[in-house]
């Protein structure tokens, strides 16, 4: 998941850096040690672990330092939290959702504040699910002790720890969604997706990364599961993973399941040299023995385990291509969780070593139906490299209730949604055909249907996350949604041809992916960027006025979007009466008719003839449509979406009016839309005599 914005602000107030350019943050925290990509001197992001020493006694206290911010709540600070908290889930509850969680954590007489998670990584946004939240009871030495939730902050909470204790034994249980209407599904008979955000509290006046945990999980008999913990002992369903910093055990995630299967993608263990790897440029320590990167699947039924030798070898190669634009791996191994499900929420989420992701049943079985969503797999694997390795120094926080910074989401999710489509190209996952058909959709949707970029440049749309959470907007088009995902991404293949253009075609963005993200192997960061830094880094691949050149972008207001790298990589934008492969496809799995660029509204298939946007000033909304009302009749006749498009060509070749019947509420109303230009929907076209960089772009490097 991801946005963009573009300017240098370094969150100084938080972490104490003012000054520092791409600095290293202890998993999260203050900038410290070299400011190069891929030092050798950057430490791990990990935390102390169960073989830190005992931390040196300060005036703070055990329990937290004395100094806090907004109210009671101590500041995080870089200092180990002193002891291991113990976490047990028990994941069984399959039929009511509920997951019950038991803690014991270490706490010295006197005030202890406990956070439950709000600013969640990926997210980029305060949405942490404590709705969810229930039971909860905290005893020491068996008698019960009462919480007392802080009245500015209500993420936390405040208990007294009584003298003579030395831990407190914290229950409660988190009650996940039921039904999509209270949140996204993450648990049904067959799939159960832990993120540890949503089961932990902690400590308040420490870093994430200086918090140790000791997780266990309880699974449903005979279930298994993936994750990038590693696991220190399994009895029957019973899992105890080694101990991990908190940050990096919110950063990693399970997907368990009735019908699990796991596949190796990279079998060169993370430590070996890497000889069969050319272009890869890995150079690896010791070895751990553990393949370096697995499909994790978790499916309603085994029939999605239904796999061919060339899908799975598209797979394999998206990480390889992958290691041939960034040069190295920041991981000792990577899983990709993948759930294949009807039941199971929507979810492409990042980690560093993992990532959340979940498709249709139908991903490997009706592979020729299922282009669009093959992309979230190259997405999600490019975070491990840009949001994790390598992050917008906003994004940087000490813990999980100190407030992000967007301002850079259009290179943690914007650069990140140009790479999914060259990665998928370039790995066989898409042809290159359906990658151009992608980009078309794309720069269409942000040149045709977003008037609101006269109001609202593109930098602005990476606070979307925090202004309203993904809840649905009515005017899309003009209120402007998170726009940094696409139009970023078209900012960066206009850097990429740009780039083309001046090296002679000699360099590319493959360049500032090696030397930005890439490094030495092995290193796992975080390692913060600024504007300035990404500017200095293009100018070291090719000198130019980067910086302007990306400002002037991020702020334009038009007209329309930024398409120069289309007409430098040889194409052009173009409307045709017949949709792609691609729109088909999209059309398809959102189950809706798209109208938007003639029209100007799409229709609903499930909720049959129901408008689902508007577009702000188009034919519908010149006609008084809005999102909500349903198309009852087209021209006289029942509303079917082939009668729709029929009258299209009527309209066009008669230069008559489409007539519509529509319902709002319990209003009916006849509407007569004057549009005669027929069916449109966009693709590529070649310029003739200019350089096709576009294809260049998607060739296969390995």
């Amino acid at each position: 998941m991801g946005r963009e914005g573009g300017v240098a602000l370094i969150i100084a107030t938080i972490l104490g850096t003012v000054g520092a350019s791409a600095g290293t943050v202890g998993a999260g925290g203050g900038a410290v040690g070299n400011a190069a990509a891929g030092s050798p001197d950057i430490p791990p992001a990990e935390g102390p672990g169960p073989g830190a020493p005992a931390p040196e006694s300060n005036a703070d206290g055990v329990n937290g330092p004395a100094e806090v911010a907004g109210g009671s709540v101590p500041r995080p600070r870089d200092t180990p939290y002193p002891g291991t908290i113990s976490l047990r889930v028990d994941v069984t509850d399959l039929e009511r959702h509920v997951l019950n969680v038991h803690e014991v954590i270490p706490a010295a007489p006197g005030p202890l504040t406990l956070l439950y998670p709000e600013w969640l990584p990926g997210n980029h946004a305060p949405r942490g699910p404590i709705d969810g939240l229930g039971g909860l009871i905290i005893n020491a030495n068996g008698k019960r002790v009462e919480w007392t939730r802080d009245p500015v902050n209500i993420y936390a909470f405040q208990v007294q720890v009584p003298a003579g204790v030395n831990h407190l034994d914290v229950e409660f249980q988190y009650a996940a969604p039921l039904t999509a209407a209270e949140g996204r599904i993450n648990v049904t008979p067959e799939i159960v997706g832990l993120q540890w955000n949503t089961v932990v509290l902690y400590p308040a006046g420490y870093y994430a990364s200086r918090i140790s945990v000791a997780p266990e999980l309880v699974l449903p008999e005979g279930w298994e599961f993936g994750s990038a913990l590693d696991v220190e002992s399994r009895r029957s369903s019973n899992v105890t993973f080694k101990h991990v910093s908190l940050y990096t055990l919110v950063d990693s995630p399970v997907f368990a399941g009735r019908y699990f299967r796991s596949i190796v993608l990279d079998p060169v263990p993370a430590g070996t040299g890497v000889k069969a790897a050319p272009k890869s440029g890995i150079s690896l320590g010791t070895s751990t023995g553990e393949p370096a990167v697995r499909l994790d699947i978790v499916a309603d039924t085994p029939a999605s385990f239904d796999i061919k030798p060339e899908q799975l070898a598209a797979h394999r190669k998206l990480v390889q291509e992958t290691y041939a634009v960034f040069g190295a791996r920041h991981f000792d191994h990577y899983d990709m969780l993948l759930a294949l499900s009807d039941h199971f929420g929507d979810i492409g989420l990042e980690h560093h070593r993992s990532s959340e992701n979940r498709r249709l049943p139908g991903y490997f079985v009706d592979w020729d139906k299922e282009g669009p969503g093959r992309s979230i797999l190259p997405h999600e694997f490019t975070h491990s490299w840009n949001g994790k390795f390598r992050m917008p120094a906003g994004l940087a926080t000490p813990d999980f209730n100190t407030p992000m910074q967007n301002q850079l989401l259009w290179v943690y999710e914007g650069l990140t949604q140009y790479l999914e489509g060259v990665l998928a190209a370039r790995s066989g996952l898409w042809s290159a055909d359906f990658a151009r058909q992608d980009w078309a959709y794309t720069a269409a949707n942000m040149d045709h249907n977003r008037p609101g970029r006269a109001w609202r440049d593109v930098e602005d749309t990476t606070y979307q996350p925090i202004v309203t959470a993904r809840r649905p907007l009515s005017w899309l088009s003009w209120e402007r949604t998170e726009d940094y995902y696409p139009e970023g991404a078209l900012i960066w293949l206009d850097v990429d041809t740009k780039i083309r253009e001046l090296s002679g075609d000699k360099k590319s963005l493959d360049d500032f992916a090696r030397g930005f993200f890439g490094g030495v192997d092995g290193t796992l960061g975080p390692v913060t960027y600024t504007l300035t830094d990404i500017a200095r880094a293009l100018n070291s691949v090719t000198a130019f006025d980067w910086e302007k050149f990306l400002t002037q972008r991020l702020h334009s207001h038009g007209p329309g979007a930024p398409l120069d790298g289309l007409t430098r990589g040889g194409w052009k934008l173009v409307y045709s009466d017949m949709p792609t492969d691609y729109l088909r496809q999209l059309e398809d799995q959102r189950k809706a008719a798209d109208f938007i660029f003639s029209l100007g509204f799409n229709v609903s298939n499930r909720d049959y003839g129901q408008i689902t946007e508007v577009l702000w000033g188009g034919p519908g909304y010149d006609a008084g449509l809005t999102a909500g009302t349903v198309i009852i009749a087209v021209n006289g006749r029942e509303y079917r979406p082939e009668r729709l498009r029929e009258a299209l060509l009527i309209a066009h070749s008669a230069h008559t009016p489409i007539e519509l019947i529509v319902k709002n509420l319990d209003r009916y109303r006849t509407v007569r839309i004057p549009y005669f230009d027929g069916a449109k929907y966009p693709r590529l076209e070649r310029v003739e005599r200019s350089t096709d960089r576009l294809s260049e772009i998607t060739k296969p490097r390995t």
